[in-house]
């Protein structure tokens, strides 16, 4: 892998976080290989396990960051491995909800485990101000490129009260 200098200080912006972003995933998805999961499959158990709320497929695309689309077809496959279940609309509840099943719960602990340590490791490299500093500077490139899209960021997770910050198992 090269470590370019460009002469235009953006594409070198650029490279850096898409460099940066592909060498974590990567290693996420060497790790997590290891228990049978890929970062797609972990971060919905992770998020069926833990979260507070009703769960539904449009929930997990905006907690997990990814279209409804790809939720949808990523679901179909754990729920053909047995990881998930889907709880068909009913009377009181108008959504599909989204269940852990028991395979999924086994797996998400080692899948959960692997994420922190990947999470440490990173973030070891920083000072906490410096990851303060580093979050405060993506949060703008982020804002800018869900304005190009015309998209609009959700602030907080449906079952979560606004203004309280999102408490992970750790």
């Amino acid at each position: 892998m090269y470590d370019f200098e460009f002469e235009e200080t953006a594409m070198g912006t650029w490279a850096m976080l898409r460099q940066t972003w592909i060498a974590v995933n990567k290693a996420a998805e060497v790790k997590l290989a290891k228990v049978g999961l890929t970062p797609e499959k972990a971060a919905v158990l992770w998020a069926c396990r833990d979260y507070t709320g009703t769960l539904t497929p449009a929930e997990i695309a905006r907690l997990v960051f990814r279209e409804n689309q790809t939720i949808a077809g990523l679901l179909n496959r754990m729920e053909k491995e047995g990881l998930v279940t889907r709880v068909p609309k009913r009377k009181g509840h108008p959504f599909t909800e989204v269940k852990i099943t028991p395979k999924g719960e086994k797996l998400t602990g080692p899948g959960v485990e692997i994420y922190k340590g990947l999470i440490k490791g990173l973030a070891s490299g920083l000072s906490v101000d410096e990851q303060k500093q580093l979050q405060k500077l993506l949060k703008v490139l982020r804002q800018k490129m869900l304005d190009d899209l015309h998209m609009e960021l959700d602030k907080q997770p449906k079952a979560l009260s606004p203004g309280k910050p999102i408490r992970v198992k750790w």
